[in-house]
């Protein structure tokens, strides 16, 4: 509210919130985000799973890509590494074309490394997969594993 102060002849007003306005815009901020932040907060962990997915859709090409080049995968000790990094073996390194990505290799949207296995995954010549949220194996919703798991 504003108040009228009188200075000598003239009027001037001085502008202002009283303690109670203040407070009554607080709760209604804090109420608002009370009922739209879980929901911001829920599509940002949906926008974190769906980008570790296309992330991994990316690595399998480039390591299919990779595959068709020097004939193989890299092993568990080479790891993604082999996309941005010629192989030691001399026969492989002849054949190779890369770098297969630009840039390094990038972690999950947690800040993790992805989980890469030579072993046959499901449906895929690999395992390859973030860990999710929680960063543990297994796991639900936004926990869950997200990528070419391993067959159990």
């Amino acid at each position: 509210m504003s108040k009228s102060v009188k200075v000598g002849n003239s009027c001037s007003w001085q502008g202002g919130f009283t303690l109670l306005e203040m407070i009554v815009v607080l709760v209604i901020v804090g109420l608002l985000m009370g009922l739209v932040g879980p929901r911001l907060f829920s599509q940002a962990d949906k926008a974190k799973v769906q980008t570790a997915d296309t992330q991994v859709k990316m690595l399998k090409g480039a390591l299919l890509t990779m595959r068709l080049d020097i004939g193989r995968l890299p092993t568990e000790q080479e790891g993604l590494a082999l996309l941005n990094e010629p192989p030691a073996d001399e026969r492989s390194r002849a054949f190779w074309s890369g770098p297969y990505l630009e840039g390094s290799v990038p972690l999950d949207p947690w800040g993790r490394p992805y989980v890469y296995r030579s072993v046959p995954g499901r449906g895929q010549p690999f395992t390859l997969f973030s860990l999710g949220a929680d960063g543990r194996s297994g796991g639900e919703g936004f926990d869950a594993d997200v990528g070419y798991l391993p067959a159990h």
